[in-house]
């Protein structure tokens, strides 16, 4: 069962340009192998060339290739020369006359021939099946496994190569990553019809071909949903990090028509923690990849829609409705609205770090480079939680991880458990009064000029990776002026909207806003977008509960 189950989308492909030769190949195959393999035929080199390069970008694997030596246009050796580009594992034989014996010696040191066999090969049992038998025990004991993923191919020093495996994996989507350097990555261009001018390019296990998709593209084609089911619902929650997730789950747990939706992927920057060992319920810790798992599967469990790859850039009141538009022109409505939106990691602005962002220098964990950073010293700038969890993480394979930070300790906004791991972690150290000056490298980064707040020495050092951590910017500027925010662009809510005893310009009701609503009746904040929150996991799935109570208390005084 175990090898019927490996061997269930591997191939044998046979190809001669004799019609009745092929039929009787293809019918010996399929009556001694065909419970195990998929059997192809081909009648010519070019045609089989073809199969082969579609069963590449399928993902499929081919275990056996025979070809018949005497074709017109393309012989046998030929084509088993251009099939060794497409599939280097596969074992190779030549159908071959008695008078060509001599070629099909040759073609052992051309193309690495594993066998011939002289036509006619009756009968099988004894001159085909034993050749066969041995070829596929030697072909299933080798490394060809096969992959039925999503095949990234790109550069390993480029931003979009990042940003698709980025995305690939923090909306847990399998995939394999090859670069174009490596014959594999190369193989996969060639199947494709790409010669590696505009990458990355994205296989999906349907086979379907994506040359620099933009995420929207890539999340429809690799069965991320992207689209709502219903123009209507009693709740939008915008935005899939701790506080959203909550609030779907509560939403939806409790009846509501709840979609979620997320302009890249779930879990916000929580999701992108190595390791969260402070959250209540999880003494060995959690990372955040897990925990976002977990809360979208719980979602998705009590009905909640999610919505991924959809960016949105408007908030309007339309009556009792609350309208969502999108950055395509498209819209829903709600009878109310969760702004769960979060912040993102502020820019560096140091010189040279824009142009080496995605290579070199990353914001936030990036934990799908992690591997490749493995025996290398690597800067991480920031002295925040989720610096330190980051250090731990990459300190594990680094030879060594240099912690970058402006103030004069950790203790102002790292938590002590992380402080004292730090302290502890051989390889990584801490340097306060420190910032980045520059950032140096033609195609990826190689150095950074470091600069000493105190003294304003500065210096340089090698370098290949710096991960940045550095403050929270609120993703709230497409709220327009309807939401009120802060000087920073953080929204307010409930009592700091009615400070100083009034309620908020164009507020229409007779009560003052709820503990979490906004200055839009209905339209409520939760986590960290919210003015003064606290900037915790526990914190913000906690306010996205609150949230939802509140909606029902809103929906029932409707």
């Amino acid at each position: 069962m175990a090898q019927a189950a490996e061997t269930a989308r591997t191939v044998i492909l046979t190809v001669d340009d004799d019609p009745g030769v092929s039929r009787a190949v293809a019918r010996d195959l399929r009556r001694r192998y065909g419970e195990s393999y998929r059997i192809v035929r081909a009648e010519s080199g070019e045609s089989a060339l073809e199969a082969l390069r579609e069963l590449k970008l399928r993902g499929d694997l081919v275990a056996v290739i025979l070809a018949d030596y005497r074709m017109p246009q393309m012989n046998g050796i030929e084509f088993l020369e251009q099939a060794l580009d497409v599939y280097p594992g596969a074992r190779r034989v030549l159908l071959t006359a008695y008078a060509d014996t001599n070629a099909a010696i040759d073609a052992i040191n051309v193309v690495d021939l594993d066998h011939y066999l002289l036509k006619p090969w009756d009968p099988p049992e004894e001159k085909l099946y034993p050749v066969l038998d041995d070829l596929l025990a030697a072909w299933r004991a080798g490394a060809y496994k096969p992959v039925p993923s999503t095949k990234v191919v790109g550069h390993r020093w480029s931003a979009r190569s990042s940003e698709v495996r980025e995305f690939l994996a923090r909306n847990q989507v399998p995939y394999r990553w090859y670069s174009v350097e490596e014959p594999e990555g190369r193989r996969l261009l060639a199947a494709a019809g790409q010669d590696g001018q505009r990458l990355p390019l994205v296989i999906t296990p349907d086979c379907t071909v994506l040359v620099e998709p933009e995420a929207p593209e890539l999340a429809a084609h690799v069965g991320l949903a992207t689209t709502p089911t219903a123009d209507f619902y009693d709740l939008i929650v915008i935005g899939g990090g701790p506080a959203g997730l909550g609030a779907a789950v509560y939403g939806a747990s409790e009846g509501l028509r709840t979609v979620l939706v997320e302009r890249s992927a779930t879990g916000g920057q929580a999701g992108q923690s190595s390791r969260i060992e402070n959250y209540l319920g999880f003494p060995d810790g959690v990372s955040g990849a897990q925990l976002t798992d977990r809360a979208r599967r719980q979602a998705a469990k009590f009905g909640a829609e999610i919505l991924t790859a959809r960016e949105v850039t408007g908030l309007e009141v339309n009556g009792a409705a609350r309208v969502v538009r999108f950055a395509d022109g498209s819209a829903i409505a709600a009878h109310s609205v969760i702004l769960a939106t979060g912040v993102q990691y502020r820019q560096l602005e140091a010189a040279g770090c824009t142009d080496l962002t995605g290579c070199g220098v990353f914001y936030g964990s990036a934990l799908t480079v992690a591997a490749s950073c493995q025996g290398q010293d690597i800067y991480i700038v920031g002295g925040a939680n989720s610096a330190g969890q980051a250090a731990m993480y990459l300190s594990r394979g680094a030879k060594s991880v240099t912690l970058l930070v402006r103030g004069p300790d950790l203790s102002a906004s790292m938590s002590h458990y992380l402080i004292q791991q730090i302290g502890e972690a051989p390889n990584i150290a801490v340097r306060c009064h420190t910032v980045v000056e520059q950032a140096h490298g033609a195609d990826h980064l190689e150095r950074l000029t470091l600069r000493n707040t105190v003294t304003g020495r500065t210096e340089q050092v090698d370098a290949q990776w710096m991960f940045v951590f550095i403050g929270a910017a609120p993703l709230t500027d497409w709220l327009g002026a309807s939401v009120l925010r802060d000087q920073r662009g953080f929204i307010l809510a409930g009592p700091d909207l009615t400070a100083d005893g009034r309620p908020p310009a164009g507020w229409e009701l007779d009560r003052p806003p709820y503990h979490l609503e906004t200055s839009i009746p209905g339209v409520f904040v939760a986590g960290d977008a919210r003015a003064e929150s606290a900037k915790r996991v526990a914190s913000a799935v906690g306010e996205g509960a609150m949230a939802v109570m509140l909606v029902h208390r809103y929906l029932e005084q409707s």
